[in-house]
């Protein structure tokens, strides 16, 4: 399928380290994750053995700088790892959460203190972290959050839960958003790492889910959890300004699992309906079978052009949040559409979950509600296409507000 007439050639992956790359990451997944997914879909979660092997073989630090145990590269190399792995229908272990989100958090607003203490480890994957934000009553709300984190001189009192914890369950250390001087005028939102393994940090059992079942989802539950001051990221109340700036990055991975998606699927697709005979021929033969696959291959060619361009925005440090919820909501979207369409024309086969094509169809739901339902992609969208509205409508609301208050004091 690479190398058919209908496709566009992948400008962003044309260079022999990106090959070289392509077959690290192709021969890693069929000899070290392949032979394992049933075992990890019954457990809920990939064994310690798989996170070890990728970073062995430099998956989990691809942009990382070589200083903290990395490769040092840019974005289009940890965008193939992430499209390449989603197309070969594995998602799990959770590659992209803890090497494209966790870790850029700890290289950026960590302290020298705390890059030197977890990045090579995170890198080795002897220690993998998870991003705890979602709570059970807030949601996308992030500003909503009630976990709190209260200074007590040396160390920080943790108390709060988190839930849909993506590798949660299997991570050594997890970054936890909390409120730190609680209802206090300085209040705001702080980052703050800390260890599996601490008193009173608790887990709960990983989720039973629709999909993605090899990679594990759970509540995280703290309990008067005593956190050292040095695990802070960052300055103190401005975690939801590092929110916002990692934000496209972890979107942008969404899209590009949606992309892989979809192209693992038609593959999957294609070999199958000149395969399967029906009223004695292939059912590619059949005119529906071939309009079906054409609107799948030109959607996926579309969104393949924009994710890329949006990659290379990545690399350059260029891409702006409202184009990184565009690439997320839109590509998710296709991907949820395309994959249904695709295991329509596998029949009854199609439900079943020996077949890649179910799984493929499972694990894309949720791609239109994590990193930000599809909801809060088009707000932010429109939102930056009436900024100039609303910024003057809130000049003149509070230039009304101030006559009136003048007017009152008159």
């Amino acid at each position: 399928m690479n190398n058919t007439k209908y496709q566009l050639p992948r400008k962003i992956y044309a260079s022999e380290e990106h090959q070289m790359l392509r077959e690290t990451i192709e021969a890693y997944y069929k000899q070290d994750v392949e032979p394992y997914r049933e075992k990890w879909e019954k457990q809920g979660y990939c064994d310690k053995k798989a996170w070890l092997k990728a970073g062995e073989l430099g998956l989990l630090g691809l942009t990382l700088d070589p200083e903290y145990g990395g490769s040092g590269l840019d974005f289009s190399f940890s965008a193939l790892n992430i499209e390449l792995l989603s197309e070969l229908g594995m998602v799990s272990p959770a590659i992209s959460m803890h090497a494209d989100i966790v870790i850029p958090y700890v290289e950026k607003y960590g302290s020298k203190q705390l890059k030197e203490k977890y990045l090579p480890k995170m890198a080795s994957g002897e220690i993998v972290g998870s991003l705890a934000m979602t709570e059970p009553s807030t949601g996308s709300d992030l500003q909503a959050i009630r976990t709190t984190a209260v200074d007590k001189g040396d160390h920080y009192l943790l108390n709060g839960s988190k839930t849909f914890i993506t590798i949660g369950y299997s991570s050594e250390t997890t970054i936890v958003a909390c409120k730190t001087n609680p209802r206090t005028p300085q209040e705001g939102i702080s980052l703050i790492l800390v260890d599996a393994g601490t008193e009173g940090f608790s887990k709960g059992q990983p989720f039973e889910k629709l999909g993605l079942k090899a990679s594990d989802t759970c509540e995280l539950f703290f309990e008067n959890v005593k956190v050292p001051k040095e695990n802070l990221l960052g300055e103190e109340g401005k975690g939801f300004i590092y929110l916002m700036q990692e934000l496209p990055r972890e979107r942008l991975t969404v899209a590009l699992q949606s992309i892989g998606a979809v192209r693992g699927a038609l593959k999957e697709t294609v070999a199958y309906t000149q395969e399967r005979t029906a009223f004695k021929q292939p059912i590619c033969a059949f005119q529906n079978t071939q309009f079906k696959l054409a609107e799948v291959a030109t959607q996926l060619e579309i969104h393949t052009a924009f994710v890329d361009r949006c990659s290379e925005l990545l690399s350059e440090h260029k891409l702006t949040p409202e184009l990184a919820s565009m690439a997320k909501y839109s590509a998710s979207d296709m991907q949820n559409k395309m994959i249904d369409e695709c295991l329509q024309l596998f029949g009854g086969y199609g439900y079943m979950w020996e077949y890649p094509i179910a799984r493929y169809w499972a694990d894309a739901r949720v791609s239109r509600i994590y990193a930000g339902t599809n909801e809060i992609m088009k707000l932010m969208i429109a939102r930056s296409i009436f900024s100039d509205y609303f910024r003057e409508m809130k000049a003149m609301m509070k230039a009304r507000k101030a006559k009136k208050m003048a007017a009152m004091k008159g």
